[in-house]
């Protein structure tokens, strides 16, 4: 066991820097006997690590190995199975249960004796020892008999060192001094051992020598351990002093914590009181502004609102948990309640009155606006109201049902005073338009304020007034074209234009401000202000989350999409007069003149679209585009009886045809069109209606040509096309570029053909001749060879031409003059424009006979009795003539 102990000592745990101190040969209890070894261990430097090591042999040599290793703190118990008989088997108790078999029983209790000297000296007996014999552990004490041994083994654990230098020096001196040192091991021990024996003698007569010195030192010893008792006892007092004073200052650090823990409690107690305190308690102040203060003034407004905020933010604190069950909560909470019931009754009752009150001052401001044309401001109204809009934000955060009256209340109220005042607006709007109260009469107004009494079906029966003072009721492209500038009523048309945009003008700032006072005095498409939670008849409303709104339809928006809605539905029933009056308007102007709608579609439109800008969802942007609906179906009716009516045109059989009203009438129409909608809006409208009006023009212009049989179609069609294609040519419509490149083609094709028809009768028989000369050359007869033809030879060319001397042709000429200037008609002032060309014509004709002369007669001398300048001088002199 020696040899393996310095064995493993050298391999195992010197490269390690441990000291191995005990060993024992070991196997697992209960499993084929797999011998190894159990090592005690502690490190050679400091702090010092004990451990327990578990080394195996290798099963392929003859080297250990280092296996598991255990620190010794770890250990919790060392059973040794049986304290009284000799038993090999012990457990050691780490983080589970090893159990072990020894190789012999010593061995076993060699090692638990070890573990136990460790444990006393490093753990501070912290190991269980169980099982374990008494006796064993008492050997193992350094006292007495073994007092050597056991201080042997306490040196070989403390004072063990490695030799130094020095040492090994001296050995290796002392063996050279010796020569069998090395070759006589037996012998140099041998030697040494006397030479130690001869030493020890030495020593121990020295001893014997100092017996006095020796006799001296025990009584000093013995004063010394007098001295050491005297220190314990003193020690032992003084430890009992101390064991009384730890006790007193237990029983003061209890007492402290006790007032430490009654401190934290009142801190506590304290900060739930001042918690209350702060956060529910309502300034008598407050509570006075809220049960008497004056809602007229200014200055009590703002203390009733500084008080109805506060009150809010009371009702509306978290209360902790527990603070619902204190009596006096549960008391300023009733108070709080009664308070909110209180003001918000009062706050309803003096706003009630006040919408009666300004309802009836305002009426007595309209029978200053009877008479003009302008709408009573509501500026003063909202402006004494809108000091009430925080109050009305907390109404509404706390009484949503004194909210929903209130609110309806004003709409009943405010919607009576807009019903009078838009009424007699309209009235005063409809009188102008019409003129004098006598003139009104015509158009169904009555009585000494010129009311209208007639509905929108009645306009419908206004009476056609004949040559009076006024125009029709309805204005027609017939009428424009049969009339001269001055005879249109442009100041009419004028004055209506003005009439109806102030009407526009009027109502639009009228309900954009409703609109905005309604939103900002009822809190509608705005974030609340003050949020919170408040009971309101007995249930909880979280004012952070969506508030409840009122709608008049009885509903509960969520949402600012349903507070928009609610705002439409106001402006609705306060304004519900306006689409209607609005549409009488615009009914009594389509009477008055039917291309009214055309300024009222301009108007209008403009006004819708400035509005959309504005809110796209606005009251009014809703209700003005309601009503373009009505004034675009005027002007598509306006257009359709235009066009109608084009279509019933009847015409004169016994005079001549010149320029069709209708074609005047469109010029004049596009005229006034292009200045009402010049910048307009919507300028599509007019484009889509200009293209169905000219077509219609050019379909009736081909059906009037077609049933004329006093002026020739082709006149009718190249007078009118002309004057349609100069006055789209001046207008210069973008939209119309090609319906007047057609006018100008129809035009020009039937002014040719104008021409051609004419000219074949001053030279007809010279034409008829020519014409079968063609003809025997189309057939396949020569040119050269026509001349041998019987009823074309030179004699009969001959007598042709003599029938058409310069004389006779210049008379043909001027009764084709004459004929011309009777199918013309002289608005148009063609005839100059026909003549030139007939005497292009008659030119391209002469240079056509002249030349199948020449190619059919070469040779014969055969001209004609004149040329080509006697022609101009004909057309010329006859132009002049006339």
């Amino acid at each position: 066991m020696t040899a393996i102990k310095h064995a493993l000592q050298r391999d195992i745990f010197t490269p390690n820097d441990e000291r191995l101190l005990s060993i024992v040969n070991v196997c697992k209890a209960g499993k084929k006997k797999k011998n190894c070894f159990l090592c005690a261990t502690v490190t050679t430097e400091r702090p010092v690590q004990v451990k327990v090591v578990k080394v195996k042999k290798s099963d392929k040599g003859d080297f250990y190995k280092r296996q598991t290793a255990w620190e010794l703190r770890e250990l919790a118990v060392v059973d040794a199975k049986d304290a009284n008989k000799e038993n090999p088997e012990f457990d050691l108790h780490f983080e589970k249960v090893y159990k072990w078999v020894a190789s012999s029983t010593a061995e076993k209790n060699s090692f638990i004796s070890y573990i136990w000297k460790l444990n006393q000296r490093y753990l501070r007996k912290k190991i269980d020892f169980v099982n374990v014999s008494s006796q064993l552990l008492e050997e193992s004490v350094p006292s007495g008999e073994n007092q050597s041994v056991a201080g042997g083994d306490e040196e070989t654990l403390d004072d063990y060192q490695e030799l130094n230098t020095r040492e090994e020096q001296d050995i290796e001196i002392m063996m050279e001094g010796c020569e069998y040192a090395i070759s006589n091991a037996e012998a140099f021990a041998e030697k040494l051992s006397s030479e130690l024996q001869v030493l020890d003698g030495a020593n121990i007569q020295s001893i014997m020598a100092s017996e006095k010195q020796v006799n001296i030192l025990m009584q000093l010893l013995d004063e010394a351990l007098n001295e050491v008792d005297t220190i314990e006892g003193k020690l032992s007092s003084y430890e009992e002093m101390l064991q009384s004073v730890k006790e007193q200052m237990d029983q003061i650090s209890q007492s402290n914590h006790l007032i430490q823990l009654s401190n934290t409690n009142n801190v506590r107690l304290l900060d739930e009181i001042e918690f209350l305190v702060n956060h529910m308690d309502l300034s008598k102040g407050h509570i006075k502004a809220l049960q008497d203060g004056d809602l007229s003034s200014s200055k009590g407004i703002e203390a009733c609102t500084d008080a109805a905020e506060a009150l809010l933010q009371c009702m509306n604190i978290a209360l902790r948990p527990g603070h619902d069950k204190l009596h006096a909560v549960k008391q300023q909470q009733h108070l709080f309640n009664d308070l909110r019931e209180q003001f918000a009754r009062r706050l309803t009752n003096h706003l009630n009155n006040v919408f009666v009150h300004q309802g009836h001052d305002q009426s007595a401001t309209l029978a200053q606006h009877s008479v003009e044309l302008s709408l009573p401001k509501h500026n003063p109204l909202h402006r004494d109201l809108l000091r009430y809009a925080k109050l009305m934000e907390w109404l509404k955060n706390t009484q949503c049902e004194k909210y929903e009256g209130l609110t309806g209340n004003y709409v009943d109220y405010i919607a009576r005073l807009y019903e009078r005042e838009i009424k007699d607006f309209f009235e005063v709007a409809k009188i102008k338009m019409t003129g004098t109260t006598k003139e009104g009469k015509k158009f169904g107004l009555h009585g000494s304020s010129g009311k209208l009494t007639g509905s929108t079906s009645s306009l419908n029966k206004l009476p056609i007034q004949g040559g009076g003072s006024r125009r029709s009721q309805s204005s027609s492209l017939l009428d424009m074209g049969n009339m001269s500038a001055s005879d249109l009523d442009v100041a009419d048309r004028t004055k209506f234009d003005k009439i109806f945009e102030q009407v526009l003008s009027e109502l639009e700032p009228l309900c954009l401000a409703e609109q905005d006072f309604i939103s900002k005095f009822f809190k509608l498409q705005q974030q609340p202000s003050m949020l919170g939670s408040t009971a309101v008849d007995g249930e909880e409303v979280d004012g952070a989350g969506p508030s409840r709104h009122v709608s008049v339809g009885g509903e509960r928006p969520q949402s600012a999409t349903s507070e928009k809605e609610m705002v439409r539905l106001m402006m609705n029933k306060i304004f519900h007069c306006i689409e209607v009056e609005l549409n009488n308007l615009i009914a009594l102007g389509d009477k008055i003149d039917s291309f009214n709608s055309l300024y009222m579609l301009v108007k209008m439109s403009h006004h819708v679209w400035t509005a959309e800008n504005v809110d796209p969802a606005s009251y009014l942007s809703t209700t003005l585009g309601n009503v373009l609906v009505t004034v675009k179906r005027n002007f598509d009716k306006c257009i359709s009886n235009q066009i109608k009516q084009m279509e019933e045109v009847k015409i004169s059989k016994k005079s001549k045809v010149g320029i069709l009203p209708f074609v005047t009438g469109i010029e004049q129409f596009a005229e006034l069109a292009e200045t009402i909608f010049r910048n307009a809006e919507r300028r599509g409208d007019l484009d889509k209606a200009y293209v169905k009006l000219i077509r219609a023009v050019y379909f009736n212009v081909e059906k009037v040509a077609n049933e004329s049989q006093k002026t020739p179609r082709d006149v009718v069609m190249m007078e009118n096309f002309h004057h349609i294609f100069s006055t789209l040519s001046r207008l210069k419509i973008s939209c119309l570029e090609t319906e007047r490149k057609e006018a100008k083609y129809k035009y020009t094709d039937h002014l040719q053909s104008y021409v051609i028809y004419s000219l074949g009768q001053p030279l007809e028989k010279l034409n008829h001749f020519f014409e079968g000369v063609e003809a025997r050359v189309a057939q396949g007869v020569r040119e050269e060879e026509v001349s041998y033809q019987l009823a074309f030879n030179k004699q009969e060319l001959r007598k042709v031409i003599k029938e058409y001397p310069g004389k006779e042709v210049k008379k043909g000429l001027d009764n084709l003059y004459k004929k011309v200037d009777k199918h013309l008609c002289e608005e148009e002032n063609l005839l100059q424009v026909v003549w030139h060309s007939m005497q292009d014509e008659f030119i391209r004709q002469y240079k056509h006979f002249v030349g199948l002369i020449g190619r059919c007669y070469p040779g014969s001398g055969i001209t004609m009795d004149f040329t080509i300048q006697d022609i101009l001088e004909y057309f010329s002199s006859i132009a002049q003539s006339h």
